[in-house]
């Protein structure tokens, strides 16, 4: 393959790439530019005006609803649903590195939840709260329905890690004289640490941004994703985009701290 024909390639992969860029994030352009409409400018363009009235006018009661307390839940939701995906699925991995009884039933039932429509999950963890008479609520029903969802995808992020991990090292410390747990918290853990924080960004956005297995679980008090959601029904102004815009812009923070995170970690081990 010569040279001019690479360069070819690379310049038709550089154009469907700025294709799927563009379709993925032309609309979420067009959001962020139509919340700093001017006060008395609406849902499209053009713009009348350019302000930050809208963003101020967000976090009026009044005109949005519960937006403060929304965010509150659903970030709490997702600390939850972080914090237990990264457990169980650190656990996990460990545990499918040696084969035992029921492995392979055991792991596809964990997976099945990925391939049942998310509505069916939501209806039926809300009609069992219900039959048992216990009140749906974001931190117990909706928790519980999260996990369905977020658990499957750490558990084969935890294999795809522990497969690629040398048994060496471990027999290399043992060799030392470490024993089991000084093994785990000075060589395994340390080496799946960056993993195990992709883990937890993988848990909590799926959560935060969840909307149909919160949709029948959440209760009284709505998530984020399902007040904005009923926004879309009753708010005609460009405050529907502010907040889009708030809640990307915190998205996005999300995910620059944890790459930030992953980093350190990764600058600290090579010197170490």
């Amino acid at each position: 393959m010569n040279h001019e024909t690479r360069t070819w390639e690379f310049y038709i992969l550089a154009f469907f790439f700025a294709v799927f860029v563009l379709f993925l994030y032309g609309p979420l352009s067009a959001i962020l530019i139509l919340a700093f409409q001017g006060p008395n400018g609406g849902l499209t363009f053009p713009l009348n005006g350019v302000s930050l009235h809208w963003f101020f006018n967000l976090f009026e009661q009044q005109a949005v609803g519960d937006f403060g307390g929304s965010f509150r839940r659903s970030f709490m939701l997702g600390l939850m649903v972080m914090a237990v995906t990264v457990v169980v699925s650190l656990l996990a991995g460990l545990a499918f590195r040696r084969k035992f009884p029921g492995g392979t039933p055991l792991f596809y039932l964990v997976v099945a939840s990925l391939v049942v429509p998310s509505i069916i999950i939501s209806l039926g963890i809300g009609v069992i709260f219900s039959q048992a008479g216990l009140q749906p609520a974001w931190y117990s029903s909706a928790f519980g329905a999260h996990l369905t969802w977020t658990l499957p995808f750490g558990v084969l992020i935890m294999f795809a890690v522990f497969n690629r991990f040398s048994p060496s090292y471990e027999e290399a410390a043992r060799d030392l004289g470490a024993n089991s747990w000084q093994t785990f918290s000075h060589v395994v853990l340390p080496m799946i640490l960056p993993s195990l924080v992709g883990v937890g960004l993988f848990g909590f956005t799926l959560s935060y941004d969840e909307f149909a297995r919160t949709l029948m679980t959440s209760g009284t008090y709505n998530t984020l994703p399902l007040e904005i959601y009923g926004m879309t029904t009753n708010v005609t102004t460009p405050v529907l985009y502010a907040l889009g815009a708030v809640t990307t812009f915190f998205s996005f923070l999300v995910i620059a701290c944890t790459l930030g995170i992953i980093v350190a970690i990764n600058r600290r081990r090579a010197r170490g």
